[in-house]
């Protein structure tokens, strides 16, 4: 996957379209309005530069996502792992841990994710 590099404002603006698609412009450019406070031009602009990222897409007035948002925060996370943690994701997880506790739901839920995994 691309490595997409997106400030705050175009991530929440993934967001949004991402949360209506498939979307027409013309909407979006009025709950960007709304949730944003933006101009039309604003909307415009940002939305050509996540499509020439390639994250989207304004085909014929209608927008959409090429990559859903699962996998772009899945590819997020694993660069955020490879650039800070050398790859490894024990000591994401050792770093992570050590500043917060699991619930017996999340131990239970994590437990479960590596016993699928073991299976196959």
């Amino acid at each position: 996957m691309t490595d997409f590099e997106l400030g705050a404002v175009q991530e929440r603006f993934a967001d949004i379209v991402w949360a209506n698609e498939p979307i027409g412009s013309g909407d979006l450019v009025k709950i960007c309005e709304r949730e944003l406070n933006w101009k039309k031009p604003t909307t415009y602009t940002v939305l050509r530069k996540l499509c020439e990222k390639g994250l989207l897409q304004n085909e014929n007035g209608v927008v959409m996502s090429l990559v859903s948002k699962e996998e772009f925060y899945s590819a997020r996370s694993e660069q955020i792992i490879e650039k800070s943690y050398s790859g490894s994701l024990p000591a994401f997880v050792a770093a992570f841990l050590s500043r917060r506790e699991l619930t017996a739901s999340e131990v239970e839920e994590i437990q479960r994710m590596i016993d699928t995994f073991k299976e196959g």
